[in-house]
């Protein structure tokens, strides 16, 4: 009624108005019959049914309205004829149609008026997640799908989970469950936390069970300085780590740029744990003994410059004169990488990948941190999620950075990954035709002689944390394949996820959640190069 009234006052002083408010002129004006007062346009979010409300009003507060829809789309959207009430008949998916345009018509009688409206629909980001399917409908055999699982899964492997995604179906899943009689040898783990039962300290094993990724997460921590640049945190890899670590801008230091940190080209000197302290390293292997020091950031920050020319215990067995720019497989590095992205965003590692990364693609993960008064977040290890959670990293990996619209890992980015040379000298478990750059793995075609197991024909992309975690990206096919292996974190009393690693018998949360210590015996170590190859040839 109030609505009316307006109207009608409205009116009259346009009628008055157009006098001189005198009387002494005329003029006709045309009342309309039927003002529509709700808009022309309205927007949506996707998935949601809900349009708005269709209204009008004429100017006898007697009459009754009557709502309908015409137009290409009305189809897709009903209306409530008393009410004016339009909701989508299906939730709409922007992805598929982000925009509606139909015709609102509204009677009173013999009056009737019309008006177009649109209805935009806006993007959801929504989680990854994948259609259930047979391996039949994606083109592969399932028995040799299964041949290629019960290999993996024999006793002595110690696989957690594994599964395949192709074409983004998820075929084939199998998880390894907790077998009978582990349990009390868990039980009696002199590592087990009392404020914890057996399966709440190691889990089910089953697919809620996290695992914990190790040097997988240098992948995270890469794709995230890639964020940070296309965000403009960072100008671009090749910007000098010195602008960041300005403990390195007055020596030799500033000479190394951040691709040099994701390529493990540093050229500073591994540290390992010498004479119950940290110094460099005097034998060959890589640098994980960094882990034995609560704060594992500052060492890695205090290395020194290695000189070219010089052989070097910790360089290639010591066999290899070591020369600047020389790849050298180092935590170290990584460690260093997730430092910048702090001291470039003013945001921790998991709060930014939070942001950035986990919320979009659906992920449910927590990074684990050293045990410093400050709690260092390890960026070159230790992501703790389900495979499912990890196979989502894969997916938008697959699908070169892109979800709902959104490039959330800058094309450019995947590219530079897609283009690492084949020139590291690294023998990936048995296959020396590898390559690491940008802290990620490629395998490529490769066939060695009397072994009869070879991966697949094409570059294969992949993830690689310590006993087999991995997640193999299958550009070529379409396809992602991930192993864990048994790997459960410690979680302790406090709910803490930090790396403690004092009286290592008793409390350390690494060595308490190796096999071994757990009484688990490790007699086949896992090839991913062979699962792959088997899972391959399961493609018809």
């Amino acid at each position: 009624m109030k609505n009316k009234i307006n109207l009608y006052l409205f009116l009259c002083s346009l009628f008055l108005n157009a006098c001189g408010g005198n009387g002494t002129d005329s003029i006709n004006i045309v009342m309309p019959d039927i003002l529509i007062t709700s808009p022309s346009s309205f927007i949506v979010s996707e998935n949601k049914t809900s349009i708005g409300i269709a209204s009008g009003t004429t100017i006898n507060s007697t009459d009754v309205l009557s709502y309908s829809l015409s137009g290409d789309d009305a189809n897709a959207i009903s209306i409530n004829p008393s009410s004016g009430a339009m909701v989508f008949k299906r939730a709409p998916d922007f992805e598929t149609k982000n925009s509606y345009q139909v015709k609102l018509n509204v009677e009173a009688g013999p009056l009737s008026k019309s008006q177009d409206v649109i209805i935009s629909i806006s993007n959801t980001q929504e989680p990854i997640s994948w259609e259930e399917a047979s391996p039949e409908s994606v083109g592969m055999d399932p028995g040799k799908l299964n041949d290629a699982f019960d290999k993996i899964f024999a006793d002595g492997y110690w696989t957690q989970a594994a599964l395949v995604i192709k074409d983004n179906k998820l075929i084939y899943e199998r998880y390894r469950g907790l077998k009978s009689g582990e349990e009390e040898v868990l039980q009696n783990s002199p590592t087990r936390d009392p404020a914890y039962t057996v399966q709440e300290r190691w889990g089910l094993r089953d697919k809620n069970s996290v695992v914990t990724s190790w040097s997988t997460a240098k992948s995270f921590t890469s794709v995230l300085i890639a964020i940070g640049v296309e965000q403009g945190f960072i100008s671009s890899i090749d910007q000098s780590a010195s602008d960041f670590i300005v403990e390195w801008a007055n020596d030799s230091r500033n000479q190394i740029t951040i691709r040099n940190l994701l390529d493990m080209q540093s050229g500073l000197h591994k540290v390992c744990w010498v004479n119950d302290g940290l110094a460099p390293c005097t034998r060959n292997g890589n640098d994980a003994d960094i882990m034995y020091v609560d704060n594992q950031l500052q060492p890695c920050i205090n290395r020194e410059m290695a000189i070219t020319g010089v052989t070097y215990p910790w360089h290639d067995s010591g066999t290899t004169i070591f020369e600047s720019g020389n790849y050298e497989y180092n935590n170290c590095d990584t460690m260093v990488l997730g430092e910048i992205l702090f001291r470039a965003t003013g945001k921790n590692i998991e709060t930014y990948a939070d942001i950035n990364l986990f919320s979009k693609i659906g992920m449910d993960a927590e990074w684990w941190q050293d045990n410093s008064e400050d709690g260092n977040y390890l960026s070159f290890c230790c992501i703790d999620a389900t495979i499912k959670d990890f196979a989502k990293f894969g997916q938008l990996m697959l699908n070169n950075g892109m979800l709902d619209g959104e490039q959330i890992i800058p094309l450019s980015y995947i590219d530079k990954i897609k283009d690492i040379p084949n020139n590291t000298p690294e023998n990936f478990f048995g296959f020396p035709n590898s390559s690491y750059g940008l802290q990620f793995w490629t395998l490529y075609q490769t066939q060695i002689p009397n072994v009869g197991d070879f991966p697949a024909a094409n570059t294969i992309y992949n993830t690689e944390g310590y006993d087999g975690q991995f997640i193999l990206i299958d550009y070529a096919n379409n396809m992602l394949v991930l192993r864990n292996s048994i790997y459960q974190p410690s979680i302790y009393a406090t709910g803490e996820r930090k790396w403690i690693l004092k009286d290592l018998a008793t409390t350390s949360n690494f060595i308490a959640s190796l096999p071994g210590y757990m009484g688990l015996n490790v007699t086949n170590p896992f090839n991913p190069a062979k699962f792959l190859y088997d899972v391959t040839q399961a493609i018809n």
